[in-house]
């Protein structure tokens, strides 16, 4: 396939295949018909006979070339097979174009300090787990880092102080970045607020921009609540101290977060169970829904 592809991949043997597409040509006329030197056309015949692109025979003082279909239909195959990867409904590609949708978006209403704060997301899952391994799941780093990162991120490097006034650190690298020579894609820091063990998380975190300022800081409140299934986990995320630079961030977090939390559900699930996934609402600014209300406390 390399061979082939090397050897299509010149404009003037690209040419050559589009006139030997026609019919069969002799050397000459194919050199009178890309407007190039006989030598030159020779060599690039040849180039495309050792790819397997062409056949030749000799007819009289003439050598007539021929197109040989076999290796481009294999070619279109295999790029069909690509185009069909990419293309996978809900696939990575599909996500890839929902950010940069909602990036120009976001870039858009960017217009100035705290552009988007007090904007809110609010994320629901059911969980096939008690809330003691849920619990487990938010606040022991070895399987915090199993799932808090977006599908394409892994973490690099992970602090989760579960208790109040505890630390949070978290660095993210691609996640095919094994050896840490790219560059680092994100950090955040912050800080653990209310701790109700089996009930209630809460923290601040923040994304930071590149030259160290924060980008915003996140609210987060976990709500777990004992269901027929095993565990209901609602997340509310209230955004506040949004620099400017930030909506490349914003943008983001519906996808990301949910990304985050589908892992989250496997991973408990593979420990207890199945779960099902319920849908992620995006909430206006100064929503009147109270978390709070909901849980009891």
């Amino acid at each position: 396939m390399d061979d082939l592809l090397t050897a299509l991949a010149d404009p003037a043997r690209w040419r050559l295949v589009t006139l030997l597409a026609e019919r069969p040509r002799p050397v000459g006329v194919l050199a009178q018909l890309a407007g190039a030197r006989q030598p030159q056309t020779t060599k690039h015949l040849q180039t495309l006979e050792r790819a397997g692109i062409v056949t030749s025979q000799r007819n009289g003082q003439r050598r007539i070339y021929a197109l040989r279909s076999a290796p481009l239909r294999e070619l279109a195959d295999a790029l069909g097979r690509l185009a069909d990867t990419a293309d996978t409904a809900g696939g990575p590609q599909e996500t890839y174009e929902r950010y940069g949708l909602s990036v120009d978006a976001e870039r858009l209403a960017a217009r100035g300090v705290g552009w988007a704060d007090d904007r809110s997301f609010l994320f629901e899952r059911s969980l096939s787990a008690p809330p003691a391994l849920v619990w487990r799941h938010l606040t022991e780093t070895a399987l915090l880092a199993r799932w808090w990162a977006p599908d394409d991120l892994r973490i690099a490097e992970l602090v989760f102080e579960a208790w109040p006034g505890g630390r949070i650190v978290q660095e993210y690298r691609d996640v095919d970045d094994r050896d840490g020579s790219d560059t680092v894609a994100g950090r955040a820091e912050g800080v653990v607020e209310v701790v109700r063990r089996d009930e209630r998380l809460t923290y601040r975190h923040s994304p930071l921009l590149p030259d160290g300022r924060v980008a915003f800081t996140a609210h987060v409140d976990m709500v777990l609540r004992p269901s027929d299934a095993g565990t209901d986990l609602a997340v509310r995320w209230r955004i506040a101290d949004s620099a400017v630079e930030s909506a490349d961030f914003i943008a983001g977090i519906e996808i990301g977060f949910g990304q985050s939390l589908d892992k989250l559900a496997a991973g408990v699930a593979s420990g207890g169970g199945g779960g099902r996934v319920v849908e992620v609402v995006e909430q206006g600014k100064q929503d009147e829904q109270d978390i709070d209300s909901r849980s009891g406390t």
